[in-house]
């Protein structure tokens, strides 16, 4: 079987060397790139299975490789964070990023996040019956969607949501679920990125017969 390969986008070498150490070790093989500009060329080059992508680089900074990225492609990113301001998560998971790290990480988790971020695309890629509800459907095998038959953009993680929204429509989810389900693992309390999704899928589903409604104190349920 063929070793994934996972893009490690940082300009400082230790942390390179360190995420190179464990992920060589279970298994995958590793490209480098120490800037913003090598990083967009690798990604359209290598297709790589994962990216992992540090902010703060010189050149193109992680926010611009992250957008041009996501324009072109689905891969998996995964954001390396040197401040813990939410500000910082909430930009880059707005611009299509799939998880974060915030540094220093401890890099036996890159190596579980990358993995389970895998196990959702493997998933994810897999063909699945479509969805009708109401004027809403998700086609999973697409990963299209469209509303009142207009095709309806959405961002990787902004479809997981509405999916698994859908999957359970009318029932009632907590943030801390949506978090499990959709980004697989406890996102350590960050329920605001679970709203900030929320808030973009209402803007795009709004007209419709389909709405997202807030269970005050509880989470998140999808109603036709």
């Amino acid at each position: 079987m063929a070793r994934e390969t996972v893009l490690v986008v940082d300009d400082e070498e230790h942390i390179i060397e360190l995420a190179r150490m464990y992920l060589e070790r279970d298994g995958f093989t590793v490209e480098e790139a120490r800037d913003g500009a090598e990083a967009l060329d690798k990604i359209h080059k290598l297709k790589p299975a994962v990216v992992v992508l540090d902010l703060m680089l010189p050149e193109v900074d992680g926010w611009e490789v992250c957008r041009k990225a996501r324009a072109e492609s689905d891969v998996p990113i995964i954001m390396l964070t040197a401040r813990s301001d939410d500000v910082d998560r909430i930009v880059g998971l707005e611009l299509g990023a799939d998880d974060y790290l915030t540094k220093p990480f401890n890099p036996r988790e890159l190596v579980a996040r990358v993995k389970a971020i895998l196990r959702r695309f493997e998933r994810s890629t897999r063909p699945e019956a479509a969805i009708h509800l109401g004027q809403l459907t998700i086609d999973p095998a697409s990963r299209e969607v469209t509303l009142a038959g207009q095709q309806v953009k959405l961002r990787t993680k902004e479809f997981d949501l509405l999916q698994t929204l859908a999957q359970h429509r009318g029932q009632v989810l907590s943030r801390e679920q949506l978090l499990d389900l959709v980004w697989g693992y406890d996102f350590y309390g960050q329920t605001r990125t679970v709203d900030v999704h929320i808030a973009h899928l209402r803007k795009k589903l709004s007209g419709s017969d389909v709405e997202i409604e807030t269970v005050r104190g509880v989470g998140y349920k999808l109603m036709v």
